[in-house]
């Protein structure tokens, strides 16, 4: 055997180990329980690609793959299950909310952190009605050797995040209350009383 012939087996062997280490996630963050706030509105969920950032602000997450696709997934069924609006889906509704998602890694103290940052926007039509932020942290192992090393603390990262956009959004209710609900609800405020 030739040292090209060694030198391009041992690449290769590289390669397929490289590509078999690869964290290929999906995640399914759950609602703690269905919110005792509600929006009687539809709702089109848009959910950006992922960005991801390595640790000393790199791009990318060496190792860790994690698909737009998925995201988008697990984001509109948490707000499914949430049950907060009428109705959750990717089609166009009466509000829409816009989330932009950022996945930081880092390491500290031997351990590696998830940081997710959720960036979100609700509008009606053209209209931007409010902007939120939310910032949430998962501690995770000191190796990274295997999916659920990644997968865990981002799935635990990404529910809490999602908990807390989804707690100022119900805390905005009077907001996103349809306008067709307002003045029926006003009219039956101003009835005069039988007494004058």
């Amino acid at each position: 055997m030739t040292h090209f012939t060694t030198f391009t087996m041992l690449l290769l062997g590289l390669c397929v180990t490289w590509a078999g280490c690869v964290h290929r996630i999906q995640v399914a963050p759950l609602s703690a329980s269905a919110s005792s706030i509600t929006i009687p509105r539809p709702l089109q969920a848009v959910v950006s690609p992922i960005a991801l950032e390595g640790p000393d602000h790199r791009p990318g997450i060496v190792m860790l793959e994690w698909s737009h696709l998925d995201l988008e997934q697990a984001v509109v069924q948490y707000l499914q299950q949430r049950s907060t609006f009428a109705s959750v889906s990717s089609d166009p509704a009466d509000l829409t909310l816009r989330v932009a998602t950022k996945l930081t890694l880092t390491s500290h103290s031997g351990l590696y952190r998830y940081r997710i940052r959720l960036q979100a926007e609700m509008s009606e039509g053209a209209r931007l009605l409010k902007s939120y932020l939310a910032d949430q942290t998962a501690v995770g192992s000191s190796v990274r050797w295997v999916t659920a090393s990644d997968r865990d603390p981002i799935e635990i990262a990404l529910q809490a995040a999602l908990e807390d956009l989804m707690g100022q959004v119900e805390a905005d209710r009077s907001i996103y209350i349809s306008r067709t609900e307002q003045p029926s609800q006003k009219l039956s405020d101003d009835k005069p009383s039988p007494d004058g």
